[in-house]
């Protein structure tokens, strides 16, 4: 029939019993006719308790050492994979991500694949066996074990339906697609059929946990059509893919980021040049930042505000502390106990007033708004953590109602 890859997170492999039920899924595949590669990721907390562990034996431990502990999590959860499909009676081999051809960069933690050669994969397909991949992971030039950073293993599931042409890409995960808004946090959230690389890239880059952004990245690059599906329910998911027919759809989804930290350089002086030293020292440190805001000069001086991942935060603290001083500025203040909710659609380039109806919900909910930023497809505003949820639920309530998405 075709070639197709799954992909099952931590949840859909965290006990015996749920190993099983995949291995049910993928050799149901399997049997259609179809050559399957799968990628696991670790079972469960296994990525957490194997960090846990390194802190209580060294907690300044080497990124190059975190990667060769933290790749093993990926192998038990291959090995017991394949272990259940053999008790199915079926054809399978598991590999490691440096023999299924993952060359990565050598930044430890965070590596970035290079390149890609499934010889391999295909050898073990040509023998009709199910190939399980350990996901998250690849080899340097250096023949050091690698790690791609949270939620590495959709890449490696994207980069491999990619490189081999899949008919499709399936990522397994606790929920059946893609929703509206967090369905465990918003009762009257809905599944979508349907969603463009775009729209899921700005909900995954904003805190929609379904699908990894480098991953999404990937896909519209080159051209892989993604499934969000349940591995508990096994009900049909939602198709990630280049064009779909939203044109009733005001917004696509509502998103909350509440690991997020704002800071502001107060009293900059009023010259060009400035904001671009500020943001380069920022980038020189691999500092993504986010919304920014910059007042209109008064006096000589304007302030400069911005949001960066809170992970970033004493990262941040660290170059700026000490070059406030330098540039002329009064001070640096920062707050973490902020968030960012988030509105995505491509129908919103067509339909005015849909900010409007934002900051409406916003008003009525009593909820004050620190920050703006806007695309053509996207409204993001910066509010107290503590009204995150609540800001959710009723810029929800504002767009998904029935006459509304009727219009």
């Amino acid at each position: 029939m075709g070639l197709i890859v799954q992909k099952f997170g931590g949840s859909s492999v965290a006990n015996a019993e749920r190993v099983m039920n995949v291995a049910d899924i993928v050799t149901s595949t399997y049997k259609e006719g179809n050559d399957v590669v799968v990628v696991v990721s670790a079972q469960g907390d296994t990525t957490d308790d194997l960090i846990a562990k390194a802190e209580e034996i060294n907690p300044g431990a080497s990124k190059r050492e975190m990667d060769m502990l933290l790749t093993a999590g990926e192998q038990i959860s291959a090995s017991l994979l394949a272990m259940a499909i053999e008790k199915l009676g079926y054809p399978v081999v598991s590999l490691l991500g440096w023999q299924a051809g993952f060359l990565t960069s050598s930044a430890y933690s965070s590596a970035r694949i290079k390149t890609l050669r499934p010889e391999r994969i295909r050898k073990e397909l040509d023998k009709k066996h199910i190939v399980v991949v350990t996901g998250f992971q690849g080899v340097n030039r250096y023949n050091d074990m690698t790690t791609l950073g949270r939620g590495g293993s959709d890449t490696s599931a994207v980069a491999i339906a990619a490189v081999m042409r899949a008919d499709r890409c399936q990522i397994f995960t606790d929920v059946e697609g893609v929703y509206t808004a967090d369905p465990r946090k918003v009762p009257g959230a809905r599944k979508l059929d349907a969603i463009t690389y775009d729209e899921m890239l700005e909900l995954a880059t904003l805190g929609a946990q379904v699908l990894n952004n480098r991953s999404v990245e990937m896909a519209k690059k080159y051209g892989v059509e993604l499934e969000v599906i349940s591995s508990l329910t096994r009900a049909k998911g939602t198709i990630v893919k280049e064009d779909c027919k939203m044109e009733k759809m005001l917004i696509s989804g509502v998103a909350k980021d509440d690991k997020v930290a704002r800071f502001s350089i107060i009293g900059v002086p009023d010259r060009p040049g400035l904001a671009f030293k500020i943001f380069s020292k920022l980038g020189a440190k691999n500092v993504n930042v986010d919304i920014i805001l910059q007042s209109i000069g008064r006096n000589g001086t304007k302030d400069i505000s911005f949001t960066v991942a809170k992970e970033h935060m004493q990262t941040t603290l660290d170059i700026l502390t000490p070059y406030v001083e330098q540039l002329g500025a009064t001070s640096l203040v920062y707050d973490d106990q902020v968030a960012k909710v988030s509105i995505v659609g491509a129908g919103m380039e067509s339909h005015p007033g849909v900010a409007a109806q934002m900051f409406e919900a916003l008003f009525e909910s009593n909820i004050n708004i620190r920050m703006i930023s806007t695309s053509e497809i996207k409204i993001s505003v910066l509010i107290d953590i503590a009204d995150a949820d609540r800001a959710v639920t009723a810029i929800h309530s504002k767009f998904f109602t029935p006459d509304v998405v009727g219009q």
